[in-house]
Parts: C-alpha cells; sequence; structure tokens
C-alpha cells in the first residue's frame, strides 16, 4: 500500500477531534503508513532545523512555529486525501472538514489542472517603431523558442520547456508604447520561478539584437491564467438541514450570498479570501509561494475588468447545491523550500501527492469546500457562532488561564457573550482572588 492510501477499515473513525494532538499523530501515521521519521516531523520534534533555515532566507535568528492540522473526510477524484494545513484562524480545519464529509453523498470533489505552463515576460522598450518590432520577434519566434530550449535540458527530458512564444504591444501605458514578449514554458512539477525567469534572462540579449530596443524586466509573471487547476461539488439538498434550517433554506442561502460576491467587489474580496483560506493553509504547508498563488488568484478575479467571486454556486436541474471554482495554481512539489523543509515533504507524503497536477487539484478542492463552509455560516447562523468556541479557547490561554481552568473559562465566556480578553482577566481574577495564576 502507498503512503496517501488508508487502510479500509478506518476510513471514517468518528471524533478525531476529540482526541489528543499525539493520539491523533498516531491514527494517521498507523492510517497512512507513514514512517517515524514523518512521524516526528509532522509533530514538531524533528522540523526544520536552524542550520536549514539558514540557508533559505538572509539574517535568520530561529524559526516560528504555526498549528498543523489535518483536514478530514475528502474524497477527490475518488482517492482519500488527508489534508495538511498549517493557520492559526480557528474554525477552518473544522469547516473544511465537514463540508469534505457533506460532498462525499455525492462523490466528493472533481477536479483537474491544466499543464505547467507559466509565463515569462520581457518588456522592450527604447522602439522606433513598437509594430515593426514586434513582426520581427514573431518572425523569429522559432529561433528564440529553439534557444530559449537549451536553458534546461534536465527540464526538456522530463516533458517540458518552451511552448510558446507571444508578443503584446503595449500601447496605454504612462510611459509611451512598448512590446511586452511572453514566453510560454512548462515546468512539469515545479513552481517554475526560478526556471522560467533563467530562460527570459537567456533571450533578452537576443531580443535586443532582433528589434534595436532596450529590455528592461524579464521576470515570471504570477497571473497564471495558462496553469488553471478546476473543481467542482455537489451537496445534496437534504445534507444541508441542521438545527432550524432546512435544506432548501440553506441551499438558497448559499447561493445568494455568492450572488453578492459576484456582484459587488467589496463583498467578494472577503469571499475570495475565504477561499484562500483554505488553499494558503495547504500551501504553507507544503512549503509553497502563498503569495504567489494569491496574487494570481485575485488578478484572475479581476480580468474581466472588474474584481468578482472565483467561486460559482447554483441549484442543478435536481434541486441539489451545485459548486465549482476555477483559478490559476502554480504549485510545485519540486525545489524550493518545498524540497528543503522536511515537514513540506511529509506533508506531500502524507496525501500521497505523486505531482504537481495531483497538488493543483487538492488545493482547488480545499478552496472549494472552505467557501462553501463559510457561506453555510453566513447564510444561516452567522459566521460568529461556528468561530466562537475556539476564539474562546483563545482567548482564554492569552488571558494567562491554567490547563484546568481553559474549559470552564470557554464556557463562561460564550454564557456571558462577551469573549475578550478584559473580561477574560476579570474572570480569573475573580476565581484566583484577585491573583491570574500566572
Amino acid at each position: 500500500m502507498e503512503v496517501g492510501q488508508m487502510t479500509a477499515n478506518t476510513a471514517h473513525e468518528e471524533k478525531f477531534y476529540n482526541l489528543t494532538p499525539a493520539e491523533r499523530l498516531a491514527r494517521i501515521t498507523d492510517q497512512y503508513r507513514l514512517s517515524a521519521e514523518d512521524g516526528a516531523v509532522l509533530s514538531g520534534e524533528q522540523g526544520l532545523s536552524l542550520e536549514s533555515a539558514n540557508h533559505m532566507i538572509e539574517n535568520v535568528i530561529g524559526t516560528f512555529s504555526l498549528p498543523l492540522g489535518i483536514a478530514r473526510n475528502f474524497l477527490i477524484n475518488g482517492r482519500e486525501v488527508p489534508v495538511p494545513m498549517v493557520v492559526e484562524e480557528p474554525s477552518i480545519v473544522a469547516g473544511a472538514s465537514f463540508m469534505a464529509k457533506l460532498a462525499r453523498g455525492t462523490g466528493g470533489f472533481f477536479a483537474h489542472a491544466d499543464a505547467a505552463e507559466m509565463i515569462g515576460q520581457i518588456q522592450v522598450l527604447d522602439l522606433d517603431d513598437p509594430s515593426t518590432a514586434r513582426l520581427a520577434l514573431l518572425d523569429n519566434k522559432e529561433m528564440l523558442l529553439a534557444e530559449a530550449a537549451r536553458v534546461d535540458p534536465v527540464l526538456i527530458k522530463l516533458g517540458g520547456g518552451p511552448r510558446d512564444l507571444e508578443v503584446r504591444l503595449i500601447q496605454d501605458s504612462p510611459i509611451g508604447e512598448f512590446v511586452v514578449v511572453h514566453l510560454v514554458y512548462d515546468v512539469v512539477d515545479a513552481m517554475g520561478a526560478n526556471a522560467v525567469n533563467t530562460a527570459v534572462e537567456r533571450l533578452a540579449p537576443i531580443i535586443e539584437r532582433i528589434t534595436g530596443g532596450r529590455v528592461l524586466l524579464r521576470i515570471l509573471s504570477n497571473l497564471a491564467d495558462r496553469r488553471l487547476a478546476r473543481a467542482r461539488v455537489t451537496i445534496n439538498t437534504a445534507d444541508l438541514t441542521f438545527g432550524e434550517f432546512s435544506g432548501e433554506t440553506v441551499r438558497d442561502g448559499i447561493v445568494q450570498a455568492w450572488a453578492f460576491a459576484a456582484a459587488d467587489p467589496y463583498r467578494a474580496a472577503t469571499h475570495n479570501k475565504g477561499i484562500m483560506n483554505g488553499i494558503d493553509s495547504v500551501l504553507i504547508a507544503t512549503g509553497n509561494d502563498w503569495r504567489a498563488v494569491e496574487a494570481g488568484a485575485h488578478a484572475f478575479a479581476a480580468r474581466g475588468g472588474r474584481y468578482t467571486s472565483l467561486s460559482t454556486w447554483s441549484q442543478d436541474e435536481t434541486g441539489n447545491l451545485e459548486g465549482s471554482l476555477e483559478m490559476p495554481m502554480a504549485v510545485g512539489t519540486v525545489g524550493g523550500a518545498t524540497r528543503v523543509h522536511p515537514a513540506a515533504q511529509a506533508c506531500l507524503r502524507l496525501m500521497g501527492i505523486k505531482s504537481a497536477a495531483d497538488l493543483a487539484e487538492v488545493l482547488v478542492s480545499v478552496g472549494l469546500a472552505q467557501n462553501l463552509a463559510a457561506l453555510r455560516a453566513l447564510a444561516t447562523e452567522g459566521i460568529q457562532r461556528g468561530h466562537m468556541t475556539l476564539h474562546a479557547r483563545q482567548v482564554a490561554v492569552a488571558a494567562g488561564a491554567q490547563p484546568e481552568q481553559i474549559d470552564a473559562l470557554v464556557e463562561r465566556l460564550i454564557a456571558d457573550k462577551i469573549i475578550r480578553i478584559d473580561h477574560a482577566i476579570a474572570i480569573l481574577e475573580d476565581w484566583n482572588g484577585g491573583d491570574r495564576g500566572q
């Protein structure tokens, strides 16, 4: 059995969230056949060393930890996937896990990722006739692509390399007209920044000779709109029923809440942030550049000239809830921090990821699940109720509660409906006879 595949009799054990962190880790390592070394890394006992960190960025003085949780219940393209999420915000892991559980009734999430084609941009200035320069570059397209193919022979052997060369005229700019060359480059299982940047650097002097212009910027674009990932899900309306809310009420509320984001950029910004809550958490867990994916996502959301929702929600012909998400997903499973950070490697093994496309499909599915969790909360009981217990627990800890006091303090804060640190401190001082117990 491969890592990332579950044993048949342990697929859906109940109350995973009630276990201690050590018990959860033991269960995960057993279910997914992880090594003892991976278990130690995921626990934080053997994470990123100071020596390794010192080679990753400048002026290193230490490392910084965030909680690593596992989102459960995900069925993606028919495969069980435990999803590692690194995040500090309460309710994200729980929300994604519960929506994934609802999705199982209709087969889970179905996802697909495009080929890993990234765009490298080359800005050409000081041209006497930009239109003529554009045509000259197109006339030399095959030569330029052949030159780009010489940059990384290993990538070519793996099936990657240059795919196309486009030339654009930028006419309405603060500095007047200029030319931009787009090198379309398949980076296979890498995020691609280094490969693409190296290739456009190689082409820059040749482009200057062809055009007689001056190349200024030559760099990857984070609007990876040739490298899209898509996920779709259907939720049985009956499964949306909870408390006083009927399934039809919840379904209609989710569609109406989505329509707000589709029509209004102020709402769309928060709506899309909810999607990225899930995606960023997995990107961080796998050592990927979450800032690049964020930039691409928000640029893609505004591609029509107005910022709007990345997702779509509707009622299908049978009356069930149907959702989809499409967005750029420039991620890698080789190179960069993904290769250096031991926890990132362990997280990829935990999910059974074999390629960047596999990872992209997981990411977009998690984003759709997270979006559904937020919309369901907003359209019914409000976002705060779902956050309340976990937020109260954070407040209790911050106020200085001892381990044996935390549960009681959380209950008191919720009962008082005042979840603030000053109120928590006042309660603790009362309990401790004026001593906060610190």
